[in-house]
């Protein structure tokens, strides 16, 4: 099993730092938004699509934690709001807690939004909806990006254990 754990820690903060890289394209998309206003569609349209690659980055990362670890990953209409539901649970004897239940909370609305970015045209985006979801991008990734190094971190230890 120690291989596994390297496997896994190592994916999650490979993640953590592509995931960084997204983080400031959504930043400077929206700087762009508020610098040349008459393509704001075209700024906007990539904002979302990188909030949309924002949280299918930790959906990753949460997936294999639920492969690798909990062997177990949820199935039907609502697994994503479960998977997510599923890392703010510690599981005796498996692992701990990976998110918080603020952190969860917090990503729902990512996850929600996601869900958005896949089933609209772009020209139905609300650019309000939006603009909020990045004045909050970056003080939840750090939250979330936090919690992800301990779980990593975790991981380790029980390399080091074994």
């Amino acid at each position: 099993m120690m291989g596994q754990y390297t496997v896994l820690s190592s994916r999650i903060r490979q993640e953590l730092a592509d995931m960084e890289r997204v983080v400031a394209r959504i930043e400077r998309a929206m700087a762009a938004v508020r610098e040349k206003p008459v393509d704001q569609d075209f700024y906007l349209d990539s904002a979302a699509l990188n909030l949309h690659d924002f949280y299918a980055g930790l959906e990753r990362i949460f997936q294999r934690i639920a492969e690798t670890l909990d062997r177990s990953l949820p199935s039907g209409p609502e697994w994503h709001s479960e998977l997510l539901r599923q890392m703010s649970m510690a599981l005796p004897s498996v692992r701990p807690q990976v998110l918080s239940a603020e952190t969860a909370k917090s990503l729902d609305e990512y996850l929600r939004f996601r869900h958005v970015v896949r089933k609209v045209y772009t020209f139905e985006f609300d650019p309000e909806r939006i603009g909020r979801l990045v004045q909050r991008l970056r003080p939840v990734f750090a939250g979330t990006e936090a919690e992800l190094v301990a779980f990593a971190d975790f991981l380790d230890q029980l390399n080091r254990a074994d």
